[in-house]
């Protein structure tokens, strides 16, 4: 299947109102398991490809090409599976965000996410996230739309003011985007099952939902969430975290110590294991005013 018949598959998905479960991927073998097994979509989890592709935290050090070159590889993957893909904060500017979503495209995605963070962004169920100005991410928002050569593309809408700013900001600033035109839009990280109910009931377009394990957003079920309307849920760190634990157990064993001393319950202790304080504290080092 080429990106096009993807992106018309994912399209016809989403007319049909039925909750699409989207598991994350991040190398060839999550993505040929998510296809055989046979769920509808995949998603591309930055996450994921920071810390299995590349060593690495989620807090913004991986560039546009090399996770464009992992799109290509799991879109191929995937085969007939369509590719929900994360592009971060576009990298750049409303230009950069141009070159971001022709190379996504050309790469084979269905859908790619945007998020209104500053960079560099972090992973939305981390403290301390930035955000831009939200008619600074409606700009970006129109050049991502403007950019796409194929109209079938979905342009997912993230925002993450739910921690910095409250529910009611980012309720606000979901709808704001959702009248720029974004067909999918993504409230990061709300905190009980009352958020989540109440943004399906206060934000007027399809919805996507990040299930992260041991994150700020509790496990709701799918069905619970196709009652409530949701277009999308994302399970990003659902097959990363069993093949991270099943790898930390054998080592652990051959080494013959106890894995529960590396075991990660939430997703701060397991950007421990790629190296989250050590890069925190570069980062602090050259703040600006240090």
């Amino acid at each position: 299947m080429t990106g096009q018949a993807q992106r018309e598959a994912l399209r016809a998905r989403l007319a049909e109102r039925r909750l699409i479960v989207a598991p994350g991927v991040f190398d060839g073998i999550s993505a040929s398991l998510v296809s055989r097994i046979g769920f509808p979509a995949g998603y591309l989890t930055g996450a994921g490809v920071a810390a299995a592709g590349f060593g690495l935290p989620d807090i913004g050090l991986l560039t546009q090409t090399e996770m464009t070159e992992r799109a290509r590889v799991l879109a191929r993957a995937l085969g007939d599976v369509p590719l929900i893909a994360d592009a971060d904060t576009g990298y750049g500017a409303p230009l950069n965000v141009v070159r971001t979503v022709r190379e996504y495209e050309a790469a084979g995605v269905a859908a790619i996410q945007l998020e209104d963070q500053a960079f560099p962004k972090k992973c939305g169920h981390l403290p301390d996230k930035e955000l831009v100005p939200a008619a600074e991410f409606v700009q970006k928002l129109g050049a991502a739309l403007d950019a796409r050569t194929d109209p079938n593309l979905v342009v997912i809408a993230r925002t993450d003011a739910r921690g910095p700013l409250g529910l009611d900001e980012a309720i606000l600033r979901a709808n704001a985007y959702a009248a720029a035109g974004a067909d999918v839009i993504f409230v990061e990280a709300p905190e009980g099952v009352d958020e989540i109910e109440r943004i399906a009931k206060e934000v007027s377009a399809p919805l996507l939902i990040n299930l992260v394990i041991g994150g700020l957003t509790p496990l709701e079920s799918s069905s619970r969430l196709d009652e409530l309307g949701y277009a999308i849920a994302i399970q990003p760190s659902l097959p990363l975290g069993a093949a991270a634990w099943a790898m930390l157990s054998t080592l652990a064993e051959l080494a013959g110590t106890d894995p529960a001393r590396w075991a990660p319950t939430k997703p701060a202790e397991f950007f421990t294991l790629v190296g989250l304080a050590e890069w925190s504290a570069i980062g602090e080092r050259f703040r600006e005013g240090a």
